[in-house]
């Protein structure tokens, strides 16, 4: 992302073709339908109202925190309401872009908020619980060997989903066809996804040239003069998941790091390498993780247009004032 915008910053106007995108999209889709395995299901459906009580507390004070940055017009319309929705940034991204948000301004904000959810995130299983330090990454393995069946049927719901995509009229359906269908067949047993390193690669660099070229220099002044206010916006969300995590500590009797890893918002990636490196119970941290995240797909939508009307209502042409 960060490439693309210094290349179109830098005058040379190119653009990722449509099906490249299409195809990196359906991939992302099935690599969160990966994560979705029996274990955190089992998790998942042993205590579902503890899971969705917190995923919809979280997921309600990042709409109230993206409403009152809206409301006074520090970005536009829904664009905050979906950079402060804790989940996959590139699902996000991809999603906000499918509902008519600005999809460049909401890649900034997602990736600030996943840095800073990392890093607190990391301080505290560090030095709050004294938890050990975070073990060295294990080098990827670039071009390990593939196994032919699973890949085949990884490769059969891509192309499901780029195909489908279009045709069922599913905001973002290139991304979720895949990604529930997998989930299902997986869960049931009747596939096998397997993604390997380079794939997903190329997926990220897709996705990441797709929005940073469309950051424009105007775009670009816009959403450096907003970070200051957007970094107050984070840590408060950082800060009321922070006070969910002490009440489960103190009513459930959860042990402080898994409650804290749990509730934090967003950046599940980061945070299932924080878990799996220290000693919490990572079936419970990660099912809440994907918990909410599910519950930001089905319900974010409907919420970040609830929010739209509001703010059209009580700040009349706030989009006429963003860049294009």
């Amino acid at each position: 992302m960060i490439a693309g915008i210094l290349v179109e910053n830098g005058g040379a106007g190119i653009l990722v073709p449509q099906l490249p995108f299409g195809f990196a999209q359906a991939i992302i889709g099935c690599m969160i339908a990966r994560v979705l395995t029996f274990t955190i299901i089992h998790s998942f459906l042993h205590e579902w109202p503890l899971f969705l009580g917190i995923s919809f507390l979280v997921i309600v004070a990042s709409c109230l925190l993206g409403w009152l940055i809206s409301r006074f017009r520090i970005l536009p319309e829904t664009t905050a309401i979906w950079g402060l929705l804790p989940g996959a940034a590139s699902a996000m991204m991809v999603m906000a872009d499918a509902y008519g948000a600005d999809a460049r301004l909401v890649a900034f904000m997602q990736y600030v908020r996943v840095l800073m959810v990392a890093l607190v995130a990391s301080l505290i299983a560090r030095f709050w619980v004294h938890a050990p330090a975070v073990a060295a990454a294990v080098p990827a393995v670039w071009f390990a060997p593939i196994h032919a069946l699973p890949f085949l049927e990884t490769l059969v719901l891509v192309l499901g989903g780029v195909i489908l995509g279009p045709v069922s009229r599913i905001p973002a359906g290139i991304l979720l066809i895949p990604m529930f269908l997998g989930a299902a067949l997986q869960s049931n047993g009747l596939v096998e996804i397997e993604l390997p390193s380079w794939l997903l690669a190329v997926s990220y660099l897709l996705l990441g040239w797709t929005i940073g070229l469309r950051f424009t220099r105007e775009i670009l002044v816009y959403a450096i003069r907003a970070l200051p206010k957007m970094i107050v916006s984070i840590l408060m969300l950082i800060a009321f998941c922070g006070g969910l995590a002490f009440a489960l500590v103190e009513v459930f009797d959860i042990d402080p790091l898994t409650a804290y890893l749990a509730t934090s918002p967003g950046g599940a990636d980061s945070v299932a390498i924080i878990a799996a490196s220290t000693n919490v119970d990572v079936g419970f941290v990660m099912a809440q993780q994907i918990a909410r995240f599910m519950l930001v797909l089905i319900i974010g939508p409907a919420l970040s247009r609830f929010v739209a009307d509001r703010i059209a209502r009580n700040v009349p042409n706030i989009s006429d004032k963003t860049p294009t």
